[in-house]
């Protein structure tokens, strides 16, 4: 386990993204997403990650539903302020917010105070849980100004207050996270889809930035949607369907990994969790065999060789760390 920051809340090195069991782009039904789960307490993740945004709450209510029997000193629950979810007549579905569940309720911007505390406390009643570990401040990418003025304060009091652990900031961007780790006193961040083995835009400024301040980084997107888990001509990237030249760029990564005898997906969770700043390798799984898949991926070795070849290919950047290299004492080979 991992601490965050300066504050006493503790993640495990892989965690449990639960947007997929709030029905993200396709329905999974109540007994697979709480298989999901299990199968992920089975392999020792202890972190668990949710939102109201994720299925319009019901990510919230299956985790937890599924974590109800497991001791609640013995796991971490984050959620996520600043979407507050409002009643609707409920026709229609919210396959154009990205989940496949009827359109019961509508988003609504709010990141000021009485809607932080009213959001979270919406969130602890879908969860069943008296508390949450760690809040983050979800997506302010247009309300920057609005987050930091009233978002960010309204944490910080819920912290002071004893009602949270450890607050932060989740999006799919490094600048502003950076400016909510140099300009504010979060313990952690949560980069989604920035720091992978086709994107390192986190690696010039944020990581960097919270290994100075000892802030805590959480890692999303290690496959960047798919892409980096099964590259192939429409595979996603970052939620959008991947242009031919990252998909090519995805494939050269595989074979290089093949040659190596390791597997891309292995790569790509070590890559991310091999920075000295990243407390926590947050991946999102649909059933129990993907989340079996992922811990056996994060536990596999993958070899020096293999990231030296990287390098020597220009893929990898010389400056991004890499997982330890002792175990191999001979250069990698061009292939022929």
């Amino acid at each position: 386990m991992n601490r965050l920051g300066g504050s006493g809340v503790e993640v495990s090195a892989l965690s449990f993204g639960a947007a997929a069991i709030g029905n993200l782009y396709t329905a999974v039904g109540e007994e697979q997403a709480r298989e999901a789960v299990e199968a992920a307490w089975q392999r020792g993740i202890r972190y668990f990650d949710t939102a109201p945004h994720y299925g319009l709450g019901l990510s919230e209510r299956r985790l937890g539903a599924a974590l109800r029997d497991h001791p609640r000193d013995r796991y971490t629950v984050s959620t996520k302020v600043g979407r507050r979810l409002e009643p609707t007549d409920g026709t229609g579905d919210d396959l154009a917010g990205g989940f496949a569940v009827p359109a019961t309720h509508r988003r609504v911007w709010d990141f000021s105070a009485d809607g932080i505390r009213r959001t979270l406390e919406a969130s602890l009643e879908r969860l069943g849980l008296d508390r949450v570990d760690i809040v983050y401040l979800h997506d302010p990418d247009e309300h920057a100004e609005w987050a930091f003025r009233e978002g960010y304060p309204a944490l910080e009091k819920l912290r002071s207050e004893g009602v949270v652990g450890a607050i932060g900031a989740g999006m799919n961007q490094a600048e502003m996270l950076t400016r909510f780790v140099r300009d504010t006193d979060v313990d952690v961040v949560l980069c989604a889809g920035r720091y992978t083995l086709l994107d390192q835009s986190a690696l010039t400024g944020l990581l960097p930035a919270a290994q100075e301040r000892g802030r805590s980084v959480v890692i999303g997107g290690a496959f960047n949607s798919g892409l980096l888990a099964n590259p192939q001509p429409g595979a996603k990237y970052n939620y959008t369907v991947a242009p031919s030249d990252l998909v090519q760029r995805a494939l050269r990564l595989k074979s290089v990994a093949h040659r190596h005898g390791t597997t891309l997906r292995a790569a790509a969770l070590a890559f991310c969790a091999a920075h000295p700043a990243v407390a926590s390798v947050l991946v999102g799984a649909r059933s129990a065999h993907e989340v079996r898949d992922c811990a056996h991926q994060f536990a596999a070795r993958v070899p020096a060789a293999f990231w030296q070849e990287l390098r020597a290919k220009g893929l990898l950047p010389a400056d991004a760390p890499v997982p330890a290299e002792e175990q191999s004492e001979t250069p990698a080979k061009e292939p022929s």
